[in-house]
């Protein structure tokens, strides 16, 4: 993203560091540019699609494998880019899939906002896709360890899983999975 940022010379441009330690792409002896409003599939699957945005790409992949051993496969993608909007990674989620859940270490407003607009004027609402935004609370949020703090948000696996099965019709096993915190 660094690179990305100082090849971009005609608009402004903004990344946000994450705390603690970023997953999800190697990295290269020299950086290279990624295309800009370019999102990636991480993992391909049928049963629902994950749209991770920020450091939370972790976490959704071990939600998917989670997922994976309950006999959900899901299609994790790395959004990468809030403006411009990937808007045919997007698109193609809500097409190919019965459920979309964004993930985002944002607040009610943000990146979510953005895909929900996206989809609703292209239509996508339309055909009953169910979307489920996992964002932080708006609420003061009292300090604490991020993990226990992401926890609490819900944007952990657990809260990530958990939402994945109760939004596809199985809260029971929804329960279960957040009673194990």
């Amino acid at each position: 993203m660094v690179a990305t940022a100082a090849a971009i010379n005609d608009r402004p441009s903004a990344f946000r560091y994450p705390r603690g330690e970023g997953t999800g792409v190697a990295m290269p002896a020299e950086g290279k540019p990624l295309p800009i409003g370019r999102g990636r599939v991480v993992r391909e699957g049928s049963a629902a699609a994950i749209l991770s945005f920020g450091a939370r790409l972790s976490e959704c992949l071990l939600a998917a494998d989670d997922l994976a051993a309950q006999g959900l496969a899901v299609t994790v993608a790395d959004a990468r880019f809030a403006k411009p909007l990937d808007r045919d990674l997007v698109l193609r989620l809500a097409r190919e899939h019965e459920l979309l859940v964004t993930v985002e270490e944002g607040s009610v407003g943000g990146f979510a906002s953005h895909v929900l607009e996206l989809l609703a004027r292209e239509g996508a609402l339309d055909r009953g896709l169910k979307i489920r935004p996992l964002v932080l609370p708006d609420v003061f949020v009292d300090q604490d360890s991020p993990a226990a703090m992401y926890a609490r948000a819900g944007l952990d696996r657990k809260g990530i899983v958990a939402t994945v099965l109760s939004a596809l019709g199985r809260p029971a096993d929804a329960r279960l999975v957040a009673s194990k915190r």
